[in-house]
């Protein structure tokens, strides 16, 4: 009786967020329960009492990655003009991924590489995290068109795969520890890919 009712002994957001902190620097297959424990400071036990298994654990890290609180995505692309959003999506996404109080590049990107068998619905919950970014730059794509900010015609799926593609790319870029300098010539560069694509779908409007 004695023990019923105690409160855990752990500060739960701040084991979940050791938790990500490690799926993101070693992926899913990479960070074992052992690790998991020793970095959260709890025992097996209360890791399973808290969050259920590991991969309940990781569908939560995720959740906190790409929380509101977190994410550049709302932020920039909720700035007016579109060009200036994905640019700002480009740039704050190259600032997080090479921030040196967090792990380099992008959760969403690197945590489900390696997977074994058994484990592919891992993959396929990232991808559906990749897919939901897709989309929501696709609609900011989209309401540019509506608006007038981009010509009529302008293919919104295709410029968001552009834009999904480049910052893979500067994730993949920070994991290899590159400066951040040439990550912004880059955006230079992927912005200039932009505009063309812009004057392409004037002319031919």
């Amino acid at each position: 009786m004695a023990g019923r009712g105690r409160p855990r002994r752990f500060d739960r957001d701040a084991a979940l967020a050791a938790a990500m902190e490690l799926f993101w620097r070693h992926g899913y297959e990479g960070t074992s329960l052992n690790m998991l424990t020793s970095a959260m400071g709890i025992t097996p036990t209360s890791l399973y009492a808290a969050f259920g298994s590991k991969d309940d654990l990781f569908r939560e890290a995720v959740r906190l990655y790409n929380s509101p609180e977190r994410s550049a995505i709302p932020k920039a692309l909720g700035l007016p003009g579109t060009r200036d959003a994905v640019e700002a999506l480009l740039r704050e996404s190259a600032d997080a991924y090479t921030d040196p109080a967090t792990p380099a590049g992008c959760m969403v990107f690197t945590a489900a590489t390696n997977l074994g068998a058994g484990h592919e619905h891992i993959g396929r919950l990232l991808a559906d995290c990749r897919r939901d970014t897709l989309d929501l730059i696709r609609e900011r794509i989209e309401r540019g068109t509506a608006e007038g900010d981009l010509p009529a015609g302008t293919d919104a799926a295709a410029l968001a795969c552009y834009v999904q593609i480049v910052m893979e790319g500067l994730s993949a870029q920070a994991r290899d520890a590159r400066p951040r300098e040439d990550l912004d010539a880059a955006i230079d560069i992927a912005m200039l890919g932009w505009d063309a694509a812009v004057a392409r779908t004037a002319e031919d409007a």
